[in-house]
């Protein structure tokens, strides 16, 4: 789809599984050198093994993003195997349905923690690299919609991702001049492994009603914006945040 990203150096955090593993086999699928990291170390080598023939390659990394010093870490040793990097998708994300009112401090420090604070120090170091190369690089932050518009049970998370939305446009100001692009990608309510069951339950049905499209998106609904974002293609786009979503964002209230 996009010539370009063969050859092109990305580290994908949160890639043992869901939306991760999957970009981790798009990029791969395009030609990329991709550095998968997490926590689990077993999955990431599952799915490098199950990416094996693909025009690009995969590399697992053990990384917890809720560790400064092992994003640093982890970013500098996947820098030094690739001889550089070129793209970042910061995707490591939780997410744990809780009531405001019964939400605890480790609560609310665990979503703050990998969703915002990851974020930023992952952008951050993968930056420091990037502004050093001559061809600078690009940040994609995994948002959700959920950082512009609430739901019921999930306070932490929705501040988390409306910070890391704020965050990708002051970064993408400061970053410019350094040729290092800083875009989101916000999906709306995807279709995983995790939640396929509920999605076929009644109250995931009554969810799919309220998306104007009448349905969830498919891990490859996110394909062409996530590939754009990573592409020289967008290489005028910085600041931007996509939402890909079925038009949930504008439904009606």
């Amino acid at each position: 789809m996009f010539e370009d990203l063969r050859g092109k150096r990305v580290l994908v955090t949160g890639a043992s599984s869901g939306l991760g593993a999957h970009f981790v086999a798009l990029l791969a699928g395009q030609g990329a050198e991709v550095v998968a990291a997490a926590r689990r170390l077993d999955r990431l080598s599952a799915l490098a093994r199950a990416c094996e023939g693909l025009p690009g390659t995969v590399s697992p990394l053990a990384l917890d993003v809720a560790s400064v010093a092992a994003i640093e870490a982890g970013l500098a040793e996947a820098s030094a195997a690739m001889g550089g990097l070129d793209v970042l998708i910061n995707n490591a994300g939780v997410a744990e349905p809780e009531r405001a009112l019964d939400l605890s401090e480790a609560q609310w420090d665990a979503h703050l923690d990998v969703n915002l604070k990851g974020c930023f120090f992952a952008a951050q170091a993968a930056a420091r690299i990037m502004a050093k190369q001559d061809g600078g690089g690009a940040i994609v932050n995994i948002a959700s919609i959920l950082g512009e518009r609430v739901a019921i049970s999930v306070a932490p998370y929705a501040a988390a991702k409306a910070g890391l939305i704020q965050l990708t446009k002051a970064l993408a100001l400061e970053w410019a001049r350094h040729k290092v692009r800083v875009n989101a990608l916000a999906p709306g309510y995807v279709i995983t492994d995790l939640n396929r069951d509920f999605f076929e339950t009644e109250p995931g049905q009554a969810l799919i009603k309220r998306i104007p499209m009448r349905r969830a998106a498919d891990l490859g609904d996110l394909d062409g914006a996530l590939l754009l974002l990573c592409a020289d293609a967008s290489r005028f786009m910085t600041g931007s945040v996509i939402a890909v979503d079925g038009g949930h964002l504008v439904s009606g209230l």
